[in-house]
């Protein structure tokens, strides 16, 4: 009887239905092929970046404007999705035509890296028509983040491709963003992701500071992105193994009622119980709920990412912020959570 039990709860885990008091061996939501880590190439001056919108629609002309013209002064030419300025309803295109643009970047042997304009919502909707077979025969650099967690996430899941969370074309460009642009596209050298030291006019640093968790240091597979996001694609073929890897997640405009809400949606899933290391980024405009109000961050993290007794972190500069980290979603990495770096331990482009 426990025997056939226990092969039950092993099939419905490799189905991605979490099975309650199940071992923690088979207590994960998979996606899962199985997919090699694949890595596209990098960038050189001259190559051709590809714009689309994914997700959701873009409310003005100058939006374009600004990202191609980001791009030019970069030192690369620019190639538009022919259906970025589509709209249905609050998305940019219908699924059809946002899934086209997609398939035309990745197909194009011209266009070198596809960069999202914005995120906003409706990516999930995409996932079950896109052509992986043809994406991973051509992989490409892929950049965006919030809504564009679920393509990041989901080309991982199903083709292996390190894809990278960070800026999109509407982010705020500065010389330092554009440096690190430079630096992992273009140099692709292993680079080390810590929060800027800067006190300004106080003598002890109050922006961007990083508190730890529970401190150590691990190295492991890099995965995750927006919460919301991540969450939402729980019991779909579309969300990795997150077996021995290093979760981080970032947030935006949510109560935090919805965000325990997810936290136990990753708990529940099985998935906090199978990682190596946790980085939490930025929670931009989260509030505590009306009435009652609610549980704060640092509740949270005691309660659900203390008992997992794996080196964890918060405050990385990862979120909807200016100047957020690009990280490669799916290189390994070593994390520091007593410090607050994340070290890439090898080369994320093929050169």
């Amino acid at each position: 009887m426990q025997k056939r039990a226990f092969i039950k709860s092993i099939a419905l885990g490799a189905m991605g239905i979490p099975v309650l008091g199940a071992e923690r061996s088979v207590q994960i939501v998979e996606g899962l092929t199985g997919a090699a880590t694949l890595l596209a190439k990098r960038l050189h001056p001259g190559d051709t970046i590809g714009l689309i919108t994914p997700a959701g629609v873009l409310d003005d002309e100058e939006s374009i404007i600004i990202a191609r013209e980001i791009f030019e002064t970069l030192g690369f030419k620019v190639k538009e999705g022919q259906h970025i300025r589509s709209r249905y309803g609050n998305l940019a295109g219908t699924d059809q035509e946002r899934i086209a643009d997609i398939h035309d970047m990745f197909a194009d042997k011209a266009v070198k890296a596809i960069v999202c304009i914005r995120g906003g919502s409706g990516t999930s909707r995409l996932l079950d028509r896109l052509d992986y077979k043809m994406i991973a025969q051509n992989p490409k650099i892929l950049l965006g983040y919030s809504d564009i967690t679920a393509l990041i996430l989901a080309l991982y899941a199903k083709t292996g491709l390190v894809a990278f969370h960070g800026a999109v074309g509407i982010s705020t460009w500065t010389k330092k963003l554009a440096d690190a642009f430079n630096a992992q596209f273009v140099a692709n050298k292993p680079a080390v992701f810590e929060n800027p030291k800067s006190k300004g006019d106080n003598i002890v640093q109050t922006k961007d500071r990083i508190a730890t968790i529970s401190p150590g240091t691990v190295n492991g597979v890099l995965l995750g992105g927006n919460m919301t996001v991540l969450t939402g694609l729980c019991g779909s073929p579309y969300l990795p193994d997150f077996r021995d890897k290093i979760l981080f997640i970032e947030e935006v405009d949510e109560d935090m009622e919805r965000v325990d809400r997810m936290f136990c949606q990753l708990k529940n899933a099985g998935i906090l119980a199978v990682i190596k290391g946790f980085i939490f980024g930025k929670c931009t405009n989260c509030k505590p709920s009306e009435g009652y109000g609610s549980v704060t961050l640092d509740q949270l993290f005691n309660d659900y990412i203390k008992p997992l007794k794996v080196p964890a972190y918060s405050g990385a500069v990862i979120g909807h912020i200016a100047e957020q980290f690009i990280l490669p979603v799916g290189a390994k990495v070593r994390m520091d959570a007593s410090h607050g770096t994340i070290t890439l331990l090898e080369a994320a482009l093929k050169d």
